[in-house]
């Protein structure tokens, strides 16, 4: 039996736990973000513009009062690569 192939974007270990995280809320800023991970800004950052450039979460900057804000959404495109990684970790679990 062939198994299918792991997204690459998604096998990453910190991409992952974000959209773990994005999948079970509406949004998330990126400082709850960086809190729940315990990843760093700078890494957070890279891997946050990777899942966007994937177009598997939308990213809104803007500002709340003089502090700047950075908002986080999954879109439907990454919810479906989410539940597909799941689905394809499944066959590999499962003998």
């Amino acid at each position: 039996m062939a198994f299918k192939a792991l997204d690459p974007l998604l096998h990453s270990q910190l991409r992952l736990a974000v959209m773990s995280l994005l999948i079970s809320v509406e949004s998330a800023d990126f400082v709850y973000i960086k809190e729940q991970t315990g990843a760093t800004a700078g890494n957070l950052s890279v891997q946050i513009d990777k899942l966007s450039n994937a177009e598997y979460i939308t990213v809104t900057k803007g500002y709340e009062g003089k502090k700047p804000k950075t908002t986080c959404k999954v879109t439907s495109k990454g919810v479906d690569a989410f539940e597909a990684y799941v689905k394809t970790l499944q066959q590999y679990i499962k003998p």
